[in-house]
């Protein structure tokens, strides 16, 4: 593709596809770091980490996509260190960083939740938590009735063994997830009417509750389950635009 997009048009677009202003979030969402005015080829990841810009600028990125990116609520406002490195680079090759986190989450055609549900067969039909950004529906017909049969699905699917906190042979009815660290809507999930809840991450507390309300719980990764949206919105852009697009993927065992 030799297309090409102004900043402030691609930055729009995004903001009105993803209406980012609907959501509370603990970090700004849109452009993040202005680089040049023209987009020809956009890079997506799931983190902004100093490896994924390093790439990006070696395929000639004009424009960095990314779920993670910075300018976190709480975190230390000086510019040193790991901080001062990324945004030097940034700076320095004239890259845009456009980042979105709960807007891409929750979007019902790009978003992680909904593409994660694709992978696994699950068929979306219902919402609930905070800005509804957790996900329930069921399997499709043939799909695994159990949750030992949800994780190893999983396993296939993200190619990563999730932790299963509960019993194996739980029927599984209805499912609840989110993707990325959501493992404190396990509640909201079982109030929800959840037979399994799935998630990226786990904490201490998880457990406990998951074992005391006989509802299982799957940690699949944070990393792992938050690698599709934002591939999926990159091939969106190039596709409307004309723009050239490529997702790398840095590795992350989490």
């Amino acid at each position: 593709m030799s297309g090409s997009v102004s900043r402030e048009e691609f930055a729009k677009y995004l903001e009105q596809t993803l209406d980012i202003n609907r959501f509370r979030d603990y970090c700004p969402n849109g452009l993040q770091v202005e680089g040049r005015s023209e987009i020809r080829t956009v890079i997506s990841g799931v983190t902004a980490s100093l490896a994924l810009l390093e790439a990006a600028a070696e395929a000639g990125a004009d424009a960095i996509l990314v779920h993670h990116g910075y300018f976190w609520r709480g975190e230390d406002a000086r510019v040193v260190g790991p901080k001062h490195k990324r945004l030097r680079l940034l700076l320095a090759r004239d890259i845009n960083l456009f980042a979105y986190h709960l807007p891409l989450d929750s979007h019902p055609e790009f978003g992680n939740n909904v593409q994660l549900a694709a992978r696994l067969g699950l068929q979306p039909d219902g919402r609930f938590g905070e800005n509804d950004i957790g996900w329930l529906g069921a399997a499709q017909p043939g799909g695994p009735q159990t949750a030992g049969g949800f994780a190893r699905l999983v396993e296939e699917r993200l190619g990563r063994a999730p932790m299963l906190i509960g019993d194996p042979e739980r029927p599984v009815r209805r499912v609840a997830w989110c993707t990325g660290a959501a493992h404190s809507m396990l509640d909201a999930a079982i109030a929800a009417g959840a037979d399994i809840y799935l998630s990226g991450e786990i904490s201490e507390p998880t457990v406990h509750l998951s074992r005391e309300s006989h509802v299982p719980y799957l940690a699949c990764g944070h990393h792992a389950t938050e690698r599709y949206g934002v591939q999926a919105l990159g091939e969106h852009l190039a596709e409307r635009f004309g723009i050239a697009h490529r997702f790398i993927d840095i590795a992350n065992p989490v």
